[in-house]
């Protein structure tokens, strides 16, 4: 066969082609029917939960650490060797509680040399007391000898001098005994300090002894820090939040930790402080939240994650998170519509949404009621028939995205 031939034949072909295609159009069967492939289609299995109306509150959440609200340092106020150590790390200090003790023997002796001197102090008291008595009689003497014309001027002059000087040796002796009076008072103290207490504390709960620096026998010098003690209740988290958090914020706020120490377990707390300036460097700023601890179940240290509640709105339209999908750059949901006569069927609803949480989000518009697709979402589209299945029973819906 030809090129000429091949071309008719070719032609020929097309012509009978499009007339199939134009009667096919033109017949009543075709006109307006969707293809046999959807006319066909089964329901697709999927889960439905209902649009309800409730309560929700917003929740940001941030990530810390807990420190103590009260921790000191113990430290010597004098130099010397420590002797002993009553508590170690972890036990419990109540006020009063003796916990270290320092070689006392120098201290003590210089005490006692300080008693000796203030003894002998008030001995020369007495004595210059007693002189200042016979000086005082002799003035006497010589003024009366002195009004007989029998004691000269001189003598007098020399029993007044005289007079005058045993007042100052009183004076000097009185100043000497208070000199010794607060050397025996700072013995007195120092010999104190080689006893370590723990101060007196208004709160109920015992101190802990979070760290120790130094063992039993070591020389240590004045202000050497031997213990660190904390106070467990309470306790504050430390979180830093961003520029956009930060005006969400406010002292009082409720919060919520948990912690990798206590799966599942929830701890109370609310917002204390927050800091009026934000790091260059991080564009962050420092928030404290007081934690009341009162069980001690929390330690300083231990990693936090805190939901502050920031808002809460009462009767608004909610629908499970689940039900919430992107479809060609939109985000939205599948309604449930059960007016059509082959069965409930799908149509997606842009949608604007407000506050989210775990497992609910709340619809700003437009407004809406029914049921909404929560799972399944991949296997349909606007326009597909459904058939709902209880939210517990998922293998029905996964077993519907197998089918051919």
């Amino acid at each position: 066969m030809n090129k000429k031939h091949l071309l008719t034949a070719a032609a020929v072909a097309a012509l009978v082609l499009l007339v199939l295609v134009l009667f096919r159009l033109g017949s009543p069967e075709g006109a307006g029917q969707p293809p046999a492939s959807q006319r066909g289609a089964a329901a697709v299995p999927v889960a439905v939960a209902p649009i309800t109306r409730g309560d929700i509150t917003e929740k940001a959440v941030f990530t810390g650490s807990l420190v103590a609200a009260h921790r000191v340092e113990v430290a010597t106020r004098i130099a010397g060797r420590l002797e002993h150590l009553h508590v170690d790390i972890g036990d419990a200090v109540a006020p009063g509680t003796l916990m270290a003790v320092l070689d006392d023997d120098e201290v003590a002796q210089n005490l006692e040399q300080a008693r000796a001197e203030l003894a002998v102090a008030r001995a020369s008291l007495e004595e210059s007391q007693a002189a200042l008595a016979a000086a005082r009689r002799a003035l006497t003497r010589t003024q009366e000898l002195r009004t007989q014309r029998i004691a000269s001027q001189s003598e007098l002059e020399a029993a007044q001098t005289e007079l005058e000087a045993q007042q100052a040796r009183v004076a000097l002796a009185r100043s000497q005994i208070d000199q010794r009076q607060a050397a025996v008072r700072n013995a007195e103290i120092r010999l104190s300090h080689t006893r370590i207490h723990a101060d007196a504390k208004t709160q109920d709960t015992p101190w802990r002894v979070a760290e120790r620096f130094v063992d039993q026998g070591s020389l240590l010098q004045a202000n050497t820090p031997i213990l660190a003690l904390v106070d467990l209740a309470p306790l504050r988290a430390r979180v830093f939040v961003t520029e956009r958090d930060y005006a969400r914020l406010a002292p009082g706020q409720p919060v919520t930790l948990t912690t990798m120490a206590y799966p599942g377990e929830t701890f109370t707390g609310r917002v204390e402080r927050l800091s009026p300036e934000f790091r260059q460097a991080s564009r962050q700023t420092q928030v404290e939240i007081h934690v009341p601890n009162e069980d001690q179940r929390l330690r300083p240290g231990m990693f936090v994650e805190a939901r502050i509640t920031t808002r809460a709105l009462s009767d608004v339209t909610l629908v499970p998170v689940d039900a919430l999908v992107e479809r060609q750059g939109q985000s939205g949901l599948f309604l449930v519509e059960d007016t059509h006569e082959a069965g409930p069927t799908a149509r997606f609803i842009p949608v604007d949404t407000g506050i989210e949480t775990r497992d609910r989000v709340q619809i700003i518009s437009p407004a809406l009621e029914g049921r909404v697709v929560t799972l399944g979402h991949h296997l349909i589209s606007d326009g597909t028939r459904l058939r709902p299945v209880a939210r517990d029973e998922p293998d029905q819906v996964r077993a519907g995205s197998d089918a051919p």
